[in-house]
């Protein structure tokens, strides 16, 4: 073998002893993590349903993994300002983000932003939770069917919106389009503050998240008229789905997950899923996601994989229909 000859063979045994080298180190790192605690980023504000879910899951983790979950509300720019921070994090396991619907949609319907779905790896979605459209109290009507030809009789009533994208803005807007309604959205952060212009009338009406329309619902102070789920839910089982009152099409399913950041161990992934699992497998937590009007539904590895790239094929098709011309 020629000098050079061997100087290439030597290099290249070099770059393969590293190469172990470095994968052995990440291995034992990931097999010690956690180390400290974990932070989980939620893009929507606190007390709304991402954030109620979120806090009755993780804080069943924080045992499992030997150190506790810290839940942080970061909302903003329709999830954007959380999904930002988690993208740029540290692929370490340390920072993660409450991942859903936003993650397929809002590629689908905003341009310029700093992120992509391709930045972040999934680990688990852990629960699903309906909807409900619901009006005043004041409001005369009793079905989904009376508020359509309400609105059909003097267009340009007011909606609530907690931000574009989400599934309940795609039930709106997919029941505008169906029923051919002139509707105008108000733009809110989140769903929660919306309830108090529900309360007061001056919205006509707004399809919420199950925490924050069922406490207002049971007090008589708003209306639901259609649970924008495929089923009838535990909480409000007199509430008719939208397919029963007539608009299929506008059936939306909430869900709730977590990604980290793309390049995160595998170890480390597994670790969390494993966390996650055990905590929606309590039947505290399970309480805590039902008593909040949602359920347990965990889903892990190529499951939840599969899952995710059925939703990105449903939401394009749904956006197209709802949305003509968006790319």
């Amino acid at each position: 073998m020629s000098a050079r000859g061997a100087r290439r063979a030597v290099l290249a045994g070099l770059a393969v002893l590293a190469g172990a080298a470095g994968s052995a180190a990440r291995a034992q790192s990931a097999s010690a993590w956690p180390t400290r605690p974990v932070r989980v980023i939620v893009p929507y504000p606190a007390g709304g349903v991402v954030d109620v879910m979120t806090r009755a899951v993780t804080a069943g983790m924080g045992p499992a993994l030997g150190h506790p979950v810290i839940v942080e509300a970061r909302p903003g720019a329709n999830a954007n300002i959380g999904a930002d921070a988690v993208a740029s994090a540290a692929p370490d396991g340390y920072t993660l983000l409450v991942s859903a619907s936003f993650l397929v949609n809002n590629p689908l319907i905003e341009t310029g932003l700093r992120w992509k779905p391709a930045d972040f790896v999934p680990i688990a979605r852990f629960a699903l939770s309906p909807s409900y459209l619901v009006v005043p109290a004041s409001s005369p009507a009793r079905t989904l069917q009376d508020l359509i030809e309400t609105i059909r009789r003097t267009p340009g009533a007011l909606y609530g919106e907690g931000g574009p994208g989400s599934p309940q803005s795609m039930s709106v807007q997919m029941l505008a389009t169906v029923a051919g309604l002139k509707i105008e959205a108000v733009q809110y952060k989140g769903a929660p503050p919306i309830v108090p212009d529900l309360i007061a009338g001056t919205l006509a009406f707004g399809v919420l998240p199950s925490t924050v329309a069922i406490p207002p619902v049971q007090s008589g102070r708003l209306r639901a008229l259609a649970n924008t789920s495929a089923r009838r839910s535990r909480a409000l089982p007199d509430v008719p789905t939208i397919a029963e009152a007539g608009v299929p099409e506008a059936t939306v399913l909430s869900w709730y997950g977590l990604h980290a950041p793309a390049a995160t161990a595998t170890a480390v992934i597994q670790r969390i899923a494993e966390a996650a699992a055990a905590a929606t497998a309590s039947a505290e937590v399970r309480e805590r996601l039902e008593a909040a009007g949602g359920e347990a539904g965990f889903l892990a590895g190529a499951d939840f994989v599969a899952f995710m790239a059925e939703e990105q094929q449903r939401w394009t098709r749904f956006v197209q229909i709802a949305r003509p011309g968006t790319r």
